[in-house]
């Protein structure tokens, strides 16, 4: 069992462990030495979101960082993707970002990425738990090869032209009006003024970051706020980042929610047109609409499915030769540009399959009704709720009336203590009745 990391990278809540400086510290000692290869100079790219928090958390680790004599790159806040991309342009060995992604902002975490972009695997990470719970001292460096470190200029303008560069070149925005949501997040800058020279006429929201009011009513896990934009100001998209920005969720110009599986059937429905699709399919998890998949199914294209977990989805597109996956939370990764989701880069790729079809994003993101799907969550104090002899049963009966028609998926989160139960099926009450009796199953053993 690992300790320290999760689904994605490190996460907790602020100042309780493992979010605290003294682990943060102990962990860029061990991730230092882990990478630690050869004589060169090593260097280490460290990127946040706007969380109060991130100041701990970045000196911390900037001490273990130069403890073990790498030197580090601070970017300040930046984009997910962005960390990923400067990773390998700089030619640094590690890449690190601090955020908590969609959560609130009493929350942090810590994701990396290796010199080559792509997030740590599993094995690396225990390895990585593994040094952490060792005596670090023998690692130190001596007092003369302590490493630097130093903030640099400049990194907001490459990763704008990066995305710029994403989209074909007689491509531009002119005549689009795009209401954009940065989550008072780490994208506050960089997403607007990318789709404005782009020729977009652009509308900002969530772009006033306090240290507190990160995903706070606004962004992608909430586009309420979005939504009446578009409405109010009669805008022809709108586009909702997370606090991280490697996920994005769409608005159409009726103000109605567009999720990551409709955007990921958008594409892939663009690229195989083009012939620009590696392989015929994408790939998306376990938690992504049946639609989705009978959608792909009739124009000849495959879904493979994945555990959650956007890493797990690059790893299985890296493996299988896939350039299209992500998940329906608004993960897109298009492996063709990024190694991980990138939601601005989604967003504009989309916009690309509007401008060239000439058609209202509410009929370019509409190409199949979802299968009815049901989610809920069951906190749990301790323990192993899914191993209980009941809850197996309830599980089983659930699978058995679904039968053929439908899917049923449970699966502990990766980042909360929460048990999270989704159904769907083309028997919407069948769906809930399914659902109810598997959460009563197992908040009896979680109580």
């Amino acid at each position: 069992m690992r300790r320290l990391f999760g689904t994605d990278g490190i996460r907790g809540h602020a100042n309780d462990w493992p979010m605290t400086a003294e682990t943060a510290l102990k962990v860029g000692m061990a991730v230092g030495t882990k990478f630690r290869r050869g004589n060169h100079r090593h260097r280490v790219v460290i990127g946040k979101d706007t969380r109060l928090s991130g100041y701990m958390i970045e000196t911390a680790l900037v001490a273990g960082f130069t403890s073990v004599g790498m030197d580090v790159f601070q970017i300040g806040p930046m984009p997910t993707p962005a960390v990923a991309m400067l990773t390998r342009s700089l030619r640094a060995d590690l890449g690190v970002m601090i955020s908590a992604s969609h959560n609130p902002y009493d929350d942090n975490g810590i994701k990396i990425f290796g010199p080559d972009g792509y997030k740590l695997s599993d094995a690396v990470e225990r390895d990585i738990e593994s040094l952490v719970e060792t005596d670090m001292a023998r690692h130190l460096a001596g007092s003369s090869e302590l490493g630097r470190a130093k903030r640099i200029d400049g990194v907001h303008d490459r990763y704008i032209e990066f995305a710029k560069r994403t989209l074909p070149r007689d491509i531009t925005l002119d005549g689009i009006r795009v209401v954009v949501d940065c989550a008072n997040g780490a994208a506050y800058r960089v997403a607007p003024e990318a789709l404005w020279e782009l020729g977009a006429e652009v509308f900002k929201v969530g772009v006033d970051p306090d240290g507190f009011n990160i995903n706070k009513d606004c962004g992608s896990t909430q586009p309420d706020l979005l939504s009446k934009k578009v409405r109010e100001l009669r805008a022809d998209i709108g586009i909702a980042l997370d606090g991280d920005a490697d996920r994005v969720i769409i608005v159409d110009e009726h103000g109605k929610v567009v999720d990551g599986d409709q955007v990921m059937a958008a594409v892939a429905g663009a690229l195989n047109d083009d012939g620009r699709l590696a392989v015929p399919g994408i790939v998306a998890t376990v938690m992504s609409n049946l639609g989705l998949e009978r959608y792909l199914h009739d124009i000849g294209l495959e879904l493979a499915r994945t555990k959650v977990g956007d890493r797990y989805v690059v790893e299985h597109m890296r493996k299988h030769g896939y350039n299209l996956g992500g998940e329906q939370s608004g993960h897109i990764i298009l492996s063709d540009f990024a190694t991980t989701g990138d939601g601005l880069v989604a967003a504009l790729q989309l916009l690309s399959v509007v401008k060239q079809s000439g058609k209202p994003v509410s009929e370019v993101c509409h190409l199949f009704d979802p299968v009815p799907q049901l989610l809920r969550n069951v906190r749990f104090a301790g323990g192993a709720p899914l191993e209980d002899e009941k809850v197996k049963a309830a599980i089983e009966a659930a699978r058995t009336r679904l039968g053929n028609t439908g899917r049923l998926v449970i699966r502990p989160s990766g980042t909360e203590p929460v048990i999270r139960v989704m159904a769907e099926g083309d028997d919407e009450i069948l769906v809930e009745t399914v659902v109810s009796d598997v959460v009563e199953a197992v908040s009896k053993v979680a109580a």
